[in-house]
């Protein structure tokens, strides 16, 4: 299990961000190599909502958003085999989602580009472990038993980012 934390787009943009996350695959590969296996989960809050370059680019993370792309397990780009991770986090963008319509909320309301919600808070599951994770068993968590973390306005409290949990049954390993 890896977890991360990325910097802040206030602090990083997005291409500091992408080549951060190309180092960071380096160092799965690596790691994945030496214990001769790729049953790897990533999970944090990656200050990058799903779609962006770090997480879909092939020299980055290499995050698919079905589970039918991932089981492939590798794509060849430019002759180099590129290993996948599935992100289920692409379904928990808007109001078709059974819960809140992201992780983090943050409104540029002066600037032409402004999703206003945001998937910041991840998981990332390497292909080997897809039959052990079940996408019904991810949830962003709008409460904390009785205590609301949304604000009356809809925005996390008291935290700035909505938690994340999931669930991956390792006895099928």
């Amino acid at each position: 299990m890896v977890t991360v934390h990325l910097p802040s787009k206030m602090h990083q943009d997005s291409d500091d961000q992408a080549g951060l996350l190309s180092w960071l695959a380096d160092d799965i590969a690596r790691v994945e190599q030496e214990l001769q296996h790729t049953r790897t989960v990533v999970v944090g809050d990656f200050n990058m909502n799903p779609f962006e370059v770090g997480l879909i680019s092939s020299v980055g993370l290499h995050a698919a958003m079905t589970r039918d792309i991932a089981r492939a397990g590798q794509r060849t780009v430019q002759g180099r085999a590129c290993p996948f991770f599935y992100n289920p986090m692409w379904g928990f963008f808007g109001d078709t989602s059974a819960g809140p319509p992201g992780t983090y909320r943050y409104d540029r309301s002066g600037r032409p580009v402004n999703y206003c919600w945001n998937i910041f808070d991840q998981v990332l599951v390497r292909p080997a472990l897809l039959d052990s994770f079940k996408s019904d068993r991810v949830a962003v968590l709008s409460s904390a038993g009785d205590v609301s973390l949304l604000s009356r306005s809809g925005r996390p409290t008291p935290s700035d980012h909505l938690p994340i949990v999931f669930q991956i049954d390792l006895e099928k390993e």
